[in-house]
């Protein structure tokens, strides 16, 4: 011990105090200030978390707008078909109703060439029985026979064959004449509206007092007829060569 032999005699020497040595860094104080390691090692750790929080973002958003793109996707097919179908309906609606008004519009020409057609026959038919009336009077009864002839009569006609009324009942009754009527032939020679005029052939058998046996007469007549309020009557008539 060369320490010991320098010192005087008689004086102890004190050991040297120890150093305490550096803690270690499982033993340090929570409260003692980080080394920069420390702290470079705290910051990465925190820009790696961050990192990985941003990409779990992204990735989260990629995955949504992947999701709103195959809805889109989806969508879209469904969309193009309710288009679809939309304009399927409105087709076969334009060709319903055009349909419809073609039907329309046939079925009122039909019913108007019917209610023509019915006016026409109504008109040959009136010019039949007047000529009929006319040639088919009997002197045993000229009044009732007469009076039908001015019941189916209007205008010109009817005012003309009233004034002559009397003196023709008085003729008939004086010769006992007796003549009927047969339609040879009857027609539609125009019609215009309420107006029209038949054409009728006439053959007319005649008996009177001292000659009952005549050969038939042949006529032919222009019968002039119209319309009259709801009836057809008769205007005008004419002996035609």
């Amino acid at each position: 011990m060369a320490a010991d032999a320098d010192t005087p005699d008689g004086e102890l020497t004190t050991p040297a105090a120890k150093t305490p040595s550096p803690a270690s860094p499982d033993h340090a104080d929570d409260d003692s200030p980080a080394s920069p390691e420390d702290g470079e090692s705290t910051t990465s750790a925190e820009s790696e978390a961050a990192d990985g929080d941003a990409d779990e973002t992204e990735d989260y958003e990629a995955a949504v707008e992947d999701e709103a793109d195959d809805a889109s996707e989806d969508a879209a097919p469904v969309k193009r078909s309710m288009s679809h179908v939309r304009l399927a309906a409105m087709v076969g609606l334009s060709m319903i109703v055009a349909l419809a008004a073609t039907v329309g519009w046939l079925g009122f020409r039909a019913y108007q060439s019917h209610q023509a057609q019915a006016q026409r026959q109504l008109f040959l038919q009136v010019g039949r029985q007047c000529a009929l009336n006319l040639t088919t009077i009997d002197w045993q009864h000229a009044e009732n026979d007469v009076q039908r002839v001015l019941d189916s009569a209007t205008g010109q006609f009817y005012d003309q064959f009233s004034k002559r009324k009397q003196p023709f009942i008085e003729v008939i009754k004086k010769a006992q004449s007796k003549s009927v009527g047969t339609i040879a032939e009857a027609g539609l020679e125009s019609d215009s509206g309420d107006k029209a005029q038949v054409l009728v052939a006439v053959s007319i058998k005649t008996s009177n007092l001292g000659a009952e046996d005549q050969p038939p007469r042949e006529w032919r007549m222009r019968i002039s007829v119209e319309k009259s309020g709801d009836e057809v009557k008769i205007s005008n008539v004419a002996f035609v060569p």
